[in-house]
């Protein structure tokens, strides 16, 4: 096994994250098995899958083979949008536990806020969460694609202030707003996208960046997120390119990288996925 190199950030709640992880979206099960257990011997020690993703059980058949102990390895998972009313959440925390064959989860999020779904009540399932949390069965409790104001009616109405809110973040949507507010509650950022789907690889400015620094564009745009102080996990399954975006911490960006790659900000046009306030997908 290599070393694990990945900072540790500390959660709002005690607990501690690995800043780099490795996301199965999108991966077929039959294929993500290999890619996790490939990210595991590579080093890395966070992994992020999702009930809907269709691939729990084979993020923990990976962990299991690999032969590494529970306790080494960060696993987040996240609630199913069709499972929002509170028992059905707590029925679905407990299909995940199956499903993962753990014991406990370290991270369990709200997947999407569906604010034109359930009444607009996601604060009902947050309680779940807590109620989770309290029971001892994960960890740490957060959100995912959560908005401003879906975050100020958390802290109106809920007891606990999620650890983490996973959102779609790059060059391209720097998502500035939902950031700022995240850092000024004690919120940790997670990018998901962060490379837009491939679609920032071959602007100019990142392909300058990484010839500047002698690295990948990959590598250029994830450690852009790493010094932003986000948590990133970015996905393949080709071993070379799972290897390639584990070594970014041996190198920086200074100032000026920075700023370039900042300024590619596009707004709402930047955004790779849907906006939170419309997005209603409940998987049939």
């Amino acid at each position: 096994m290599a070393p694990n190199s990945v900072p540790d950030i500390a959660l709002n709640d005690g607990n501690s994250i690995p800043q780099l992880g490795f996301g199965v979206f999108q991966l077929e099960p039959k294929d993500t098995a290999r890619a996790v257990g490939t990210a595991l011997e590579i080093g890395y020690r966070h992994i992020d899958t999702a009930q809907m993703y269709g691939n729990e059980a084979e993020v923990g058949q990976a962990l299991r083979a690999s032969g590494l102990d529970r306790g080494e390895v960060f696993v987040t998972s996240k609630l199913n949008n069709g499972f929002h009313r509170p028992d059905d959440a707590r029925k679905a925390f407990e299909q995940t536990l199956r499903e993962l064959k753990f014991d406990y989860l370290d991270l369990f999020l709200i997947h999407w806020p569906l604010p034109t779904r359930y009444d607009g009540d996601f604060v009902s399932t947050w309680k779940v969460l807590e109620e989770l949390r309290d029971a001892g069965t994960v960890r740490s409790i957060g959100v995912s694609n959560f908005q401003v104001a879906h975050l100020e009616r958390l802290a109106a109405e809920a007891d606990v202030v999620p650890a983490v809110n996973q959102i779609e973040a790059h060059p391209y949507l720097g998502n500035e707003e939902v950031r700022a507010y995240d850092k000024a509650h004690g919120i940790l950022t997670e990018a998901w996208s962060p490379i837009a789907q491939g679609n920032v690889l071959g602007d100019p400015t990142v392909v300058d960046v990484a010839e500047q620094v002698g690295r990948t564009p990959a590598q250029v745009v994830l450690r852009w997120h790493v010094q932003r102080g986000d948590i990133v996990f970015p996905k393949s399954t080709t071993p070379k390119r799972i290897e390639e975006n584990f070594a970014i911490f041996d190198f920086t960006l200074d100032d000026t990288a920075m700023e370039r790659l900042t300024s590619l900000d596009r707004g709402e046009d930047g955004r790779t996925g849907p906006n939170p306030d419309e997005f209603d997908y409940i998987p049939s």
